[in-house]
């Protein structure tokens, strides 16, 4: 099974193209392309290029793991799960304005 996906090109968001043609945030609610629609997935490309609103659209393969849909790259479930470095507080400036390292 294959998906879209691309980035928002104001946000920059990862993007997944859903069965009824819009961008969506969550890979769990892209539509899935078999093997023999090529030509449904291409033109879908072919669209979504043509608006500009969308950059970087690729053709990610993926499989079903327990009901959700799983990218086969590691690359490509980075995108869908956020970032893997955990998230820190805000570093704030000392009384001399100044980072400490």
């Amino acid at each position: 099974m294959e998906i879209l996906t691309g980035n928002e090109l104001l946000s920059g968001a990862a993007v997944y193209l859903d069965a009824d043609g819009n961008w969506v945030a969550e890979i769990d609610r892209a539509r899935l392309f078999a093997k023999d629609e090529a030509e449904a997935r291409d033109a879908a490309i072919a669209a979504s290029k043509a608006t500009g609103r969308i950059v970087g659209v690729e053709i990610e393969t993926v499989k079903m793991v327990d009901g959700r849909v799983v990218a086969d790259r590691i690359r490509e479930r980075i995108r869908a799960e956020g970032p893997t470095a955990p998230a820190f507080p805000r570093q704030e400036l000392g009384e001399d304005g100044h980072v400490s390292i």
